[in-house]
């Protein structure tokens, strides 16, 4: 029981200030992480760099270039207007071909009886729709022999 409460041996410092010098060391960066920061500190100031020269020539660009582009605009409204459109009509046009093809595409498949996708649901509304046209067809011929009598009821010349 004595040997619990036993003074601290001298070779394990009890002082606060060796406390933080062990939590600073369990979170200090292994080699790896210093290579890895490092190399993050280098490509993002090279990055930065790159990019401060970019906006740096974009600026002193548009500012030499901008009497010439405003005395030009007449000319580049017109053209960029033309352009965006063609180029929409043109990809228009191809989407849709593009569309139309695999739809021709399907419904060959579908006659050849093929079962291409979603061609169970097609079935199913064509069987509902022959279904609903065969119900509207017997009620007709039910209640319309019922409709004459009633006309004929009550205009007996007609």
């Amino acid at each position: 029981m004595a040997d619990r409460h036993a003074p601290p041996s001298p070779q394990t410092p009890t002082s606060p200030h060796h406390a933080i010098l062990r939590r600073i060391q369990h979170h200090a960066p292994n080699s790896t992480h210093l290579a890895a920061l490092l190399t993050l500190l280098l490509t993002g100031s090279i990055l930065l760099l790159l990019s401060g020269l970019t906006v740096t020539g974009t600026v002193i660009s548009m500012i030499f270039f901008s009497p010439v582009i405003i005395l030009s605009s007449p000319v580049w409204v017109p053209l960029g207007t033309l352009i965006i459109l063609s180029s929409a009509a043109f990809l228009s046009i191809c989407g849709f071909g593009i569309v139309l093809v695999a739809a021709f595409s399907w419904m060959y498949r579908y006659f050849r009886g093929l079962h291409p996708p979603g061609s169970d649901r097609v079935d199913y509304a064509r069987s509902r729709i022959y279904d609903t046209a065969s119900h509207v067809k017997d009620y007709a011929r039910e209640y319309g022999g019922y409709l004459q009598s009633k006309v004929k009821d009550a205009a007996p010349g007609a």
